[in-house]
């Protein structure tokens, strides 16, 4: 795998990751193609060519048919839909995993439903047993659960969830913007009604994402005015971001077997952080090869993340979608380790970071952690 860019050690890959050369192609053919892909003449049929061409591409990602896939601008309005159709399908009542993202948390909120959050073991896995029992009180739910969190890594058990919600009738949506690319996400394996992927998270362009629905799981309409995507979104098409994101995908599928051997690079530097004293959240369950979350009681994550970053290394401390603000982890504090929430940050590789990279960040922490440290020996 290639180096990050000259001068960057960037780990960050799960807030996004770095543009693919496949995607970054497909997206200037897309632009030199021109057209819109409801015209007739054969600009048009091109750029329609292009964007059932991006969609198998996608649906391949996850083990999905080609008209299962609709295209939408990105994660957060993925879940968005997924959540409105499940709705207006006669759902009556919502449990949200307590690890969920904020995009399917915070619009639980909105819908004026009844919400139960559904809680998480110290690993970080959703307890199955709680959900059981949630289930038998009645009412068509909506479940949520995402395949993969995107702080800690941890990989829910989404087939038993489904098992349990089709027995009571409920539907299930997977939030696998995470997940894709990274491991083996098979749609039919699941048992998911709905699933959501985004783009950019998998070495594609932002701004463009997609919803994975199964036979029985129809889609409300949320754009009117036009029959783009079979009705359910209406709009011109965002050729250049369809045609990239068609492209990561298909890279991303290619790229599985290399991408499980990053954990080797993880599992070193992980080593390396709890030798210094560090906390792994969720090491004891199943994880991302590629994600760590890691926890040094007393060393303030924001400051973990601006020493990292004074040198070259780029990190995250939680999720990336709160306008560039550090605050204490909630999945964290959901774990039961609020002690630990204001001083973990996440460290995720990708496509092209290398086993130097994870070397090199470990070495930075571990130098900060020990001034840190010096000083206060120093004034005690």
């Amino acid at each position: 795998m290639t180096s990050s860019s000259p001068g960057e050690i960037y780990l960050d890959y799960n807030a996004t990751a770095k543009v693919r050369p496949e995607a970054k192609a497909a997206v200037l053919a897309a632009l030199d193609l021109g057209g819109n892909a409801s015209s007739t003449h054969a600009t048009g049929r091109a750029a329609r060519a292009m964007i059932e061409g991006a969609r198998a591409d996608v649906a391949g990602l996850v083990g999905a048919p080609s008209g299962a896939v609709t295209f939408v601008s990105g994660g957060a309005e993925a879940n968005s839909l997924a959540m409105a159709s499940a709705i207006a399908a006669g759902c009556d009542r919502l449990i949200i995993g307590a690890t969920e993202h904020d995009t399917i948390s915070q619009t639980a909120l909105t819908t004026g439903l009844d919400v139960a959050v559904w809680p998480v073991g110290g690993d970080g896995l959703a307890d199955i047993d709680w959900l059981e029992a949630e289930l038998g009180k009645g009412g068509r739910a909506l479940v949520c659960l995402m395949l993969a969190n995107n702080e800690t890594g941890v990989i829910q058990p989404v087939s038993r969830a489904a098992e349990l919600a089709r027995a009571a009738g409920a539907w299930l949506h997977v939030d696998a913007i995470q997940a894709a690319g990274k491991i083996v996400v098979s749609f039919e394996t699941l048992g998911a009604d709905t699933l959501a992927l985004s783009a950019h998270k998998l070495g594609g362009p932002q701004g463009v994402g997609a919803l994975v629905a199964a036979p029985n799981a129809r889609l409300t309409r949320r754009q009117h005015g036009g029959g783009q995507e079979r009705g359910v979104r209406a709009g011109t098409e965002n050729l250049p971001g369809i045609a990239g994101f068609g492209a990561a995908a298909r890279a991303a599928r290619t790229d599985l077997p290399r991408f499980a051997a990053i954990a080797t690079d993880r599992n070193a530097f992980e080593t390396a952080a709890r030798e210094a004293g560090a906390i792994i959240l969720g090491q004891d369950a199943p994880r991302l090869p590629q994600t760590s979350c890691l926890a040094m009681p007393g060393f303030a994550a924001d400051l973990q993340v601006i020493g990292l970053d004074l040198v070259g290394v780029r990190v995250s401390a939680g999720s990336a979608c709160s306008s560039g603000k550090v605050k204490a982890s909630p999945v964290v504090t959901a774990m039961g380790r609020e002690d630990l929430a204001p001083y973990s940050i996440r460290v995720s590789g990708g496509w092209a970071s290398t086993g130097a990279d994870w070397a090199r960040c470990a070495e930075v922490w571990a130098g900060l952690n020990a001034r840190r440290r010096a000083r206060a020996l120093e004034t005690a």
